[in-house]
């Protein structure tokens, strides 16, 4: 095992970075990408400086893996999204909160719809006419929750 160390080659970091970028691919959520990435640069450094001692290339390969895997959960936490309650991300219903639109078929026994866009939604709330204008105050899945604006049937 020793005799391979001391005979290492740029080629032998340049497939130990491929192989471990492949792992990184059967398994993600582990540092292997980051591991395969400082082999490398290991590998590049050893084919402009092709006499370098094992030790040295063992080292090179222990610095560039702790960089590139502090650099990356530095840009991880500096690059991030901002957090928020307020994010609507795969929640469309959310995004109509607070908007107002007209009853297409009459809220009857608690039920009835509204017509956002080009989709007809289902609206709960308190029983209404075709035409009443209605504010959506919150989502259950995908019924909208509604409270009435004003009625006016003339719509």
């Amino acid at each position: 095992m020793e005799s391979f160390i001391m005979q290492l080659e740029f080629w032998h970091w340049l497939t130990l970075a491929v192989v471990l970028i492949i792992l990184e691919m059967l398994s993600p959520g582990v540092f292997l990408m980051w591991l395969g990435i400082a082999a490398g640069i290991v590998g590049i450094v050893m084919l402009v400086y092709p006499d370098l001692s094992w030790q040295m290339q063992l080292s090179l390969f222990a610095v560039f893996s702790i960089s590139s895997i502090v650099a990356w959960r530095w840009t991880q936490t500096f690059f991030a999204p901002a957090s928020s309650d307020n994010m609507k991300l795969n929640r469309r219903a959310e995004q109509y909160i607070g908007r107002t639109f007209y009853l297409v078929e009459p809220i009857i026994n608690g039920m009835g719809k509204i017509k956002v866009d080009d989709s007809t939604w289902k609206v709960r709330g308190k029983d209404a006419p075709v035409g009443t204008q209605i504010s959506i105050t919150g989502v259950d899945g995908v019924i909208f929750e509604v409270q009435v604006i004003s009625e006016d049937s003339a719509r």
